[in-house]
């Protein structure tokens, strides 16, 4: 899934001048007419959806909104991309990461009530239309079990929700009879048409020797902006009278097909879709190919990975460039990221979805197994459980493919033979999913490979391994005991699954307490990877012995945690080092050296703020906290505590149900409210709540 989302933050300000002037942006033309219905709806209403074909406009309009009214809201607007997503048990994973909620309870849709019980926020639910029953469902629960929240939904047609209100979006405004040069220039259709021509033609504009030809243009697309921006493009080779005579000509094929009445008698959505069969048509028998396959990818892709999937079977891989340069000439792809080496390139939702009806069932096969073999062997280029230096660019690639990984994953669960792979796609981003604070996704597609994948084998053994290791975090103590992964390993005889499920084993029994008996697992665990030559299981294998024994054996957790810290120094693995430090300092603040463990977390808050690790930080928030409860700087304490709340929080879990911080939570908790009395410690907690992410990581940075 990965869900995409965007992020309208609440501003403190008074209303900007754009949202009362609703001026026009660069790429968005008109809807003042409908921005304002927009804001009046919303005033009266808790769900609204716009509804309209496909091109239309949609998710323009609801972005627009979106970016002028977060001052209406004051914990502000989320916009949660539904494209990239055809799982429905992905939907409520999806509204939670807008929330900056990167992991799950078992029982996600209570958790989002409870998050948002008391927001006054704007939800957008943008193209819900393939997953139109799991959202109605999960808005009606979501708007029955608050009491502020409201919801601007996208949707080819309504969801059909008790006390929904529906505006359909219409096309843009178009020329009408009689109009003049001047007043065919002001329809916003032939506005938008200008502004993308002159892109084209530097200097277009609408004058008396064009006005009727573009007029005439504008109202054979029905004014409906995707079909104006793909007819735009073609003024790069011809005039826009000739533009117009190649149209008519296509769209009355088009009508006749349809068994229509005559020109200009198409539907909107025949409209679109007979302007996409022109552009298809007019594009080279090998762009038409390409477009057709880029449509697997909702994320959008790179060079590189249009070239290792999309040729073959008649496209050769060192033509795939031009050829994207052309559909990008076009406007069937769009520039998703800037410009350069690793740009990538995105289809708006429909023009992908008119490439999939256009692939070939032949083709089809192919690029699956294709598409499947390149993204198994892009898990384990991306996995960040290495020792090694580009950690953090793997993080970046992963969230640039993760909307295209779960179409792989998908694919992979669809057909029993193709199991396997989807299994050790999610085992081999075990730690991906733990850095980016979304166990709660990597369990959900490890329990249905391990459900579809039966029997003794080293992938279903590996399975169970990563599932285990992650339900630890969770604090998941049924599925984290390893007993079935232990029993396999032992089965298998494979020395590999046989270390990591002793390894497993040891985390186990520290977690129950059983510390000798924990670290004679984790030393035979590292014995064995070092054996094997697995310097990457050796380093993750010290961290965990590191951090569950911290409170309990503090000297040896110390000791791994070091160990680590000089493992990764030579190899240059800072992100992994930054874990080892952690570590370190949480080794350091149980042996009663304060300020050694608040340089540590310091050190560590500072990394992982620029990296944006949503694990990481809560926990070494929490840490400082306690440091500086121990100062007796105990207002401060309180902030930090509010803050890292925010963040636990946000990846559905607490220091309670962790060993080795729940003591020291409490603890600290305890003086600051002892020390400041109740109404003070609250109303500092609070002021930390509301630090948000960024301003949290500077707080905590502050000496």
């Amino acid at each position: 899934m990965t869900v995409k989302d965007t992020v309208w933050s609440t501003p403190d300000a008074e209303e900007p001048a754009a949202d009362r002037r609703q001026a026009d942006v660069p790429g968005f033309v008109g809807r003042r007419h409908e921005i304002a219905q927009v804001r009046r709806l919303l005033a009266t209403t808790r769900l609204l959806t716009l509804t309209g074909a496909g091109g239309v406009g949609k998710t323009r309009l609801a972005r627009r909104v979106g970016e002028i009214l977060p001052r209406r809201y004051r914990d502000g607007v989320r916009l949660v991309e539904l494209a990239t997503i055809d799982d429905e048990d992905l939907l409520a994973p999806a509204v939670a990461a807008s929330l900056g909620i990167h992991d799950r309870t078992p029982d996600l849709e209570a958790q989002l009530i409870e998050h948002l019980a008391d927001k006054q926020l704007l939800l957008i639910l943008d193209n819900c239309e393939h997953l139109l029953g799991a959202c109605a469902r999960l808005v009606q629960q979501l708007l029955h079990d608050t009491s502020r929240l409201q919801i601007l939904a996208t949707s080819r047609q309504s969801l059909g929700v008790y006390g929904e209100r529906v505006l359909p979006v219409p096309s843009l405004p178009i020329p009408q009879p009689g109009d003049g040069t001047r007043d065919i220039a002001r329809r916003d259709a032939v506005r938008l048409f200008t502004e993308r021509a002159a892109t084209i033609r530097p200097g277009f504009h609408v004058d008396a020797a064009n006005a009727r030809a573009v007029a005439r243009l504008a109202r054979r697309l029905d004014g409906i902006p995707l079909a104006i921006e793909l007819a735009a493009v073609r003024l790069r080779t011809t005039s826009v009278e000739d533009l117009v005579n190649e149209l008519d000509e296509r769209l009355e094929a088009s009508a006749l097909a349809a068994g229509e009445a005559g020109p200009g008698t198409l539907a909107r959505h025949q409209t679109l879709w007979a302007t996409m069969d022109w552009s298809f048509g007019l594009c080279s028998p090998g762009e038409r190919r390409l477009w057709e396959r880029l449509s697997m990818f909702p994320g959008g892709v790179d060079v590189e990975t249009a070239e290792a999937v999309c040729s073959g079977q008649g496209l050769a891989r060192e033509d795939v460039l031009d050829l994207m340069m052309g559909l990008a000439d076009k406007s069937i792809l769009v520039v998703a990221e800037p410009p350069g080496a690793g740009a990538r390139h995105r289809m708006l939702e429909t023009v992908r979805a008119y490439g999939r009806e256009q692939l070939p069932a032949a083709d089809a096969e192919a690029l699956r197994e294709r598409y499947i073999g390149h993204y198994h062997r892009l898990a384990e280029r991306v996995r960040v459980d290495r020792v090694e230096p580009d950690q953090l660019d793997r993080m970046g690639k992963l969230k640039s493919e993760l909307p295209n990984v779960r179409v792989a994953l998908d694919l992979c669960f669809a057909r029993p033979a193709d199991a396997p792979a989807g299994l050790e796609i999610a085992s081999q981003l075990w730690a991906n999913w733990l850095v980016a604070g979304a166990l709660g996704e990597g369990r959900h597609w490890l329990k249905r490979g391990l459900a579809l994948v039966p029997g003794s084998s080293v992938t279903r053994a590996m399975g169970l391994w990563a599932d285990g290791l992650l339900a630890h975090y969770q604090g998941d103590v049924v599925a984290a005991d390893g007993r079935e992964c232990l029993a396999l390993a032992r089965q298998l005889g494979d020395e590999g699954a046989l270390a990591f499920a002793v390894q497993l084993a040891g985390v186990a029994a520290l977690s129950e307490g059983d510390v000798e008996g924990g670290l004679a697992l984790l030393e035979e665990a590292r014995a064995r990877h070092w054996a094997r030559g697995d310097v990457h299981a050796v380093g993750v294998t010290l961290y965990v012995a590191a951090l569950f024994a911290a409170t309990m054996r503090p000297d040896r957790a110390a000791e791994y945690g070091e160990e680590l810290v000089t493992l990764c120094e030579k190899r240059n693995a800072m992100l992994f080092r930054a874990y080892a430090l952690y570590a370190v300092g949480m080794a350091r603040w149980e042996q009663g050296d304060c300020q050694q463990a608040e340089a540590r977390m310091r050190e560590v808050t500072a990394f992982w703020g620029a990296a944006d690790d949503r694990w990481g930080l809560p926990m070494c928030l929490e840490a400082l906290a306690w440091t500086a409860g121990a100062c007796g700087r105990h207002e401060r304490a309180a902030r930090l505590l509010g803050a890292a709340h925010l963040l636990w929080e946000a990846v559905a879990t607490s220091p309670a149900r962790m060993r080795y911080q729940a003591r020291s939570h409490q603890e600290c908790a305890e003086r600051a409210r002892r020390e400041l009395g109740a109404q003070a410690f609250a109303a500092a907690f609070r002021d930390g709540t509301r630090l948000g992410l960024s301003r949290a990581v500077a707080y905590a940075l502050e000496e």
